[in-house]
């Protein structure tokens, strides 16, 4: 790593959830590598029984890295509290949030269950909502700091299969637009990531050359991005990253015309007419134009 880059964060905090394993490590590694101070959450274990956020830590701390670990289920009020809690008490700051912790529960929407719905809702969007908020608060009053909420394709595009899991990673668009607006006059920057990364699930799918092309490295590079200096005041975007490609992904709108409430002379059959003014003529993008 060029030395200049070694100081990207220096004296920060950063908070990851669900980075025990997969992107959420890469996050803590390379933020760790660049500085930062980590507070590693997940309450997942390995098949030896150990907290994966406690041997994540000890193997940051032995390379000189600083990490603690964090093992409290945020899915409640009080587990998101005392990720804050932890990351005061051992660091005494809050600079970035990740929100990274997710699960999926994958059925085709006439299939899924109420339980299915619920524990994904409750994992990746009032999770999410439940870290966020206190932190948000200690930014507002201490300066500011950096918030990055992860979404997904499959809730900005949709994908099949996943009506639970879409839902709630579009809620996250929705919930990090207005933490942007709300957080901006307090110096806080929220962003959206949607990545792209092989998982314990889909790495033993791929060959080799899919999941170097995967590693969730690449998508850790646009989040040292997103959370330094290097992306200056910039808040309220929605990145996509992956090896692949990394672009800004956002709503645009046709030229459109004129309502009813300014043009009288508007009824269905004209809206009909003035489709061409209407519907943009450009291609919907689909799961498959991020492969490329």
């Amino acid at each position: 790593m060029p030395l200049e880059s070694m100081s990207l964060l220096e004296n920060k905090v950063a908070l990851i959830t669900g980075a025990g394993q997969g992107l959420g490590a890469a996050y803590a590694r390379l933020l760790a590598d660049n500085g930062a101070a980590v507070v590693i959450n997940d309450i997942g274990k390995n098949t030896e029984g150990q907290y994966l956020a406690e041997v994540l830590a000890q193997s940051i701390q032995a390379t000189g890295g600083k990490a603690v670990a964090h093992t409290g289920d945020i899915s409640t009020a009080e587990g998101g509290k005392s990720l804050l809690k932890t990351a005061l008490e051992c660091f005494g700051s809050a600079d970035i949030l990740i929100n990274n912790a997710g699960i999926l529960r994958d059925k085709s929407f006439l299939k899924l269950t109420e339980e299915d719905w619920d524990s994904v809702l409750t994992v990746n969007l009032k999770g999410m909502f439940n870290v966020a908020q206190p932190v948000f608060a200690w930014m507002k009053e201490n300066g500011g700091g950096v918030i990055v909420n992860t979404a997904s394709t499959s809730g900005l595009i949709g994908n099949f299969g996943q009506l639970n899991y879409a839902a709630a990673k579009a809620g996250v668009l929705g919930l990090s637009n207005v933490m942007a607006i709300e957080g901006e006059k307090s110096g806080i920057r929220v962003w959206t990531l949607a990545p792209a990364a092989t998982s314990a699930l889909t790495a033993p799918l791929m060959n080799d050359e899919q999941r170097q092309l995967l590693d969730p490295k690449h998508v850790a590079e646009t989040v040292l991005y997103m959370v330094s200096n290097l992306s200056g005041n910039r808040t309220g975007h929605c990145l996509f990253a992956s090896g692949q490609s990394i672009r800004e992904l956002k709503f645009v709108s046709a030229d459109g015309i004129r309502g009813p409430g300014e043009n009288p002379e508007i009824d269905a059959q004209s809206i009909a007419a003035a489709e061409d003014k209407i519907f943009l003529d450009a291609p919907t993008l689909t799961i498959m134009d991020f492969a490329k």
